[in-house]
Formats: structure tokens, C-alpha cells, sequence
């Protein structure tokens, strides 16, 4: 997939008070342009927390010529999410007013921003309709607010495990993140974006439990020796995975998208979840992973109990929420037939 980057000519303001002037959204896409009488079918892919708008990098099993979403024969597309750590305006973007990144400057970020930023990306182009649109996780936050925003874009959506409103349970997790970078002393000095590097370690290993389960851990992170004196394998890998995040990704984005998440609530300002959901005109499947411990499966039939016509599947993993990106044969069965 090609990169490619958009800067908005105007004044962009956030739902939480605050502007900026020539928003940037960085986005990928099969092919160089989209002509205006392309006939081409438009798949959007909506990513991850952390992931970048490659889908082809970060989903290649699905992703790719001759794959699922097949970049040769369909417009494939992916904007990368306002505030993140991958070219996007955010907390990490240069403000031309100091000369220094935004930091704690930047305005808050709400779902409806992000899907507001990336719908610029969409009028820029000229596309007029999507005919599928994918996402897992807070990318599924984004195809509902999007199929609810835009009824009369967006023809097919998938929506994977994610919600129409975040609960108490993901926003516990989602501040213990917030706490551990602010427990690191280097967060709040806002000297560089490597501030808070230990706090984002941290904060990643917190996620990570979210995402996986008791049963993953137990088969990928099982201590060989049997008569080791403490069991570290776990550990190292906690390790292994926070720092990992920490050499690509900093922690005032991390911080940023965080609270993006909190700000999900589909009913907001349109009375309430069931209302909102009830106003989608798209053809909608919604897919729950059964050992989902973030968002469990009955988070996933509520929405598509509302929404109308919206049919409920449902996968297996022993992975938790990473299933979304680890299972693809059974993706592949429920998507492949909703194709263009």
C-alpha cells in the first residue's frame, strides 16, 4: 500500500473544545489516486490502538494482492488515526507556534474527532460511497460512529470486537495505563517525546493482559523447566513487548489515544445508545470473539440486537481480544461472502 498525506486547509476543531490550523492525517491506500470515475469497489479499514494506517503491514494475512482485501482489484484504504504516533496530527506534532511538539497543548481527542479527521480524508478524494468498512477493536469504534455519522456512505460494515459504549471495566484499564506514564517523572517535563518511556513499558504490559487471556498466557508463556525456582518467562516477555512499543511509539500519543477510548459513546447527543444504533442504514456484521475478556461477546450481540437487520457471528481463540488479529481463517469465513 502506497502512503500518502493530507493536510487540511482550514481550521479543524475538537469535540472537546479547542482547534488546530492544517490538520494532518496520514493514510495508505492500493493505489496512487482514486479517479472520479473509478469503478473500483472502496474497502476501508479502520486500525487498531497502535497500529499505523499499512494495514498490509500489520494485517498480511488478510490484506494484500490476492488476499481477502485484495489491493489489486479493490480501493483499499486506511487512515491513521488523529493523535497518534505515525504522522497524524497529535500530542507528538510539531506546533510551528514553539517549535517544540504540542505535548499536553494538543486539544483532547474524541472517537468522533478521529472518524471526523479521517471523513475529510474521504471528501478529499472524491469517494463518494464506501461499500465495506472493517474494524476491530477501537477501529470498530470508529465503523459505528462512522456508519451512524455518515448513514448514507457507508453501504457494509464489520464491526469486531469492540462497543457502542465504553464501560467501567475498559476505562479502569485505560486509566491504570494513564497512571503508570504518570508515575514516570520524565512524563510531565515535556522536554522530548522519549519522556514517560518507562511509564509507556509499563503501560503496554497493562494492556497486554487485557488483550490476551488466562489460556494464551498459559500456552505461549509455560515455564519448560519443571523444576525452575522462579518462573520468569512471563515476565521476560511483559518486558520484551513494553519496550518494544516504547521504540515505536511514545507515550504522549499512547496517553492521547487512551482517553480517545473513554470518549467512545455512540448514544451521546442522540438519546441514547439504542436510538443511535437503530438510525444505521448499512448492512452490518457484528463478530465477537468468545474468550474476549476487554469486550465480552455479550457487548457485541447487544449491538447487533439494535441494530437493524445486523447479523451476529461469533469466533473462537484462546487469545482473548488479540483474536481479532490472530484469527484469519475464520474471518476470512464470515467477511468473504459480505465482499464487493
Amino acid at each position: 500500500m502506497i502512503k500518502h498525506e493530507y493536510i487540511h486547509n482550514g481550521t479543524f476543531k475538537f469535540e472537546a473544545g479547542g482547534s488546530i490550523y492544517g490538520l494532518k492525517i496520514v493514510y495508505h491506500c492500493s493505489d496512487l489516486h482514486w479517479q472520479k470515475n473509478d469503478k473500483r469497489k472502496v474497502i476501508w479499514i479502520c486500525h487498531a490502538l497502535t497500529a499505523n494506517s499499512d494495514a498490509q503491514e500489520w494485517w498480511p494475512e488478510l490484506v494484500g494482492p490476492g488476499k481477502l482485501f485484495d489491493t489489486e482489484k479493490y480501493f483499499v484504504i486506511c487512515a491513521n488515526m488523529l493523535g497518534s504516533a505515525y504522522g497524524s496530527s497529535g500530542p507528538a506534532s510539531l506546533n510551528t507556534e514553539t517549535g517544540k511538539p504540542y505535548f499536553f497543548d494538543f486539544p483532547l481527542i474524541t472517537v468522533r474527532d478521529i472518524v471526523r479527521a479521517n471523513d475529510l480524508v474521504r471528501r478529499h478524494l472524491g469517494i463518494s460511497n464506501i461499500d465495506l468498512m472493517v474494524g476491530g477493536s477501537i477501529g470498530g469504534f470508529q465503523a459505528v460512529e462512522w456508519s451512524i455519522m455518515e448513514p448514507d456512505v457507508i453501504r457494509k460494515a464489520v464491526y469486531i470486537a469492540c462497543g457502542a459504549r465504553v464501560t467501567p471495566w475498559l476505562t479502569a484499564f485505560n486509566e491504570s495505563m494513564r497512571m503508570a506514564l504518570e508515575a514516570d517523572p520524565t512524563f510531565r517535563r515535556c522536554t522530548d517525546l522519549k519522556g514517560g518511556e518507562a511509564g509507556l513499558r509499563c503501560a503496554r504490559s497493562i494492556a497486554l493482559i487485557s488483550y490476551r487471556s488466562y489460556e494464551g498466557y498459559n500456552i505461549t508463556q509455560y515455564e519448560k523447566d519443571e523444576d525452575c525456582l522462579f518462573a520468569d518467562r512471563s515476565g521476560s516477555y511483559q518486558r520484551y513487548q513494553g519496550k518494544k512499543l516504547s521504540d515505536r511509539f511514545d507515550a504522549y500519543s499512547y496517553y492521547y489515544l487512551c482517553k480517545s477510548v473513554d470518549s467512545n459513546n455512540a448514544g451521546r447527543g442522540r438519546g441514547g445508545v439504542e436510538q443511535a444504533l437503530g438510525s444505521i442504514k448499512a448492512e452490518v456484521t457484528v463478530i465477537g470473539i468468545d474468550s474476549d475478556r476487554l469486550f465480552p461477546v455479550e457487548e457485541q450481540k447487544y449491538m447487533a440486537a439494535l441494530i437493524p437487520g445486523a447479523a451476529y457471528h461469533e469466533i473462537s481463540s484462546q487469545f482473548g481480544h488479540d483474536g481479532f488479529l490472530l484469527e484469519n481463517e475464520q474471518l476470512m469465513g464470515i467477511i468473504k461472502p459480505l465482499l464487493p
